[in-house]
């Protein structure tokens, strides 16, 4: 199943994408409810409860507007740093100079504020020069918690995991290095585009896919998730070890080489830039850097 949801007349709705990923039909919420994306939908499902009933005539998806599948976040999104071997190997001169890069070591984890998440095409706006002159890309699959817990441990991981959705993780790179820590760098306004809809676990498995990332038409990523130093069971029993994960959160798992950065020379995100990042089984999303 693919959850989605859009903007029609204004008003936000969630509702059900077609086999064929050409309609929507909205599911039957309170406008309270709607506010909050997939949420509800996901809550219920861990619960054990029905879906909620599907209202109206299918809408066209290009005339709906998509918006990102939790537009408002429970809290932050997790996210892992070098996490496919290629990518940390072309970002060992910089944020990874210092880092270990043993295949046994931990995992990096930051976050990103939920109030940089956008939808699948709006606008990310660049914040001037005089803040960073290094935004670049990150083409990520994301996993979506359903059912929540604390010291999952990798066996029981995937029973954990809802779905899966598309992000790109915008980075400031000279925020990013100045700071240490990768918060700020991580999480301007509109740096992270999320959609267009979350795939339930049922329908694609995530240590399966494939993750790629295109900048003007050129493909600049692409590499199978089968490549992450860290698969996805250890991601999330690493990130839940004393903290209790709840539906609806949100881990984005890393990506591969060919960044902005890893290139020679770095080639960063300007103005007009078009940016498409598209994962097997997923979706894609493709938005304009303004």
């Amino acid at each position: 199943m693919r959850i989605a949801t859009f903007k029609l007349n204004g008003q936000r709705h969630v509702g059900q994408v077609s086999a064929d990923g050409h309609h929507v039909t909205a599911f039957a919420l309170t406008e309270d409810q709607a506010h909050l994306g997939a949420q509800p939908i996901i809550d219920a499902l861990v619960a054990g409860h029905a879906l909620p009933a599907l209202v109206g005539t299918p809408h066209d998806i290009t005339h709906v507007h998509l918006e990102a599948p939790l537009p408002v976040p429970r809290r932050n999104v997790w996210c892992v740093g070098r996490n496919y071997h290629a990518h940390a190997k072309e970002l060992q001169a910089s944020v990874f100079k210092d880092s270990n890069t043993d295949t046994k070591a931990w995992p990096i984890v930051f976050t990103k504020v939920p109030e940089c998440v956008v939808g699948p095409t709006d606008d990310v706006h660049l914040p001037g020069a005089a803040i960073s002159d290094q935004i670049d890309y990150e083409a990520e699959l994301a996993v979506v918690i359903g059912k929540g817990g604390k010291n999952i441990s990798q066996a029981d991981a995937m029973s954990h995991v809802f779905g899966y959705t598309v992000v790109n993780d915008v980075t400031a790179r000279d925020v990013q290095m100045r700071h240490q820590q990768w918060d700020m760098g991580k999480s301007f306004d509109t740096f992270c585009p999320m959609g267009p809809w979350i795939v339930t676990a049922d329908e694609v498995d995530g240590r399966n896919t494939r993750v790629r990332c295109w900048v003007n038409g050129e493909l600049r990523q692409d590499g199978p998730t089968e490549n992450m130093i860290f698969d996805i069971p250890t991601l999330i029993e690493t990130i839940s070890r004393g903290i209790t994960l709840y539906p609806g959160d949100v881990i984005a798992t890393g990506t591969p080489a060919g960044v902005g950065m890893g290139l020679t020379p770095p080639r960063y995100i300007a103005k007009g830039d078009v940016i498409r990042v598209e994962i097997d089984g997923v979706g894609s999303i493709e938005n304009r850097f303004v």
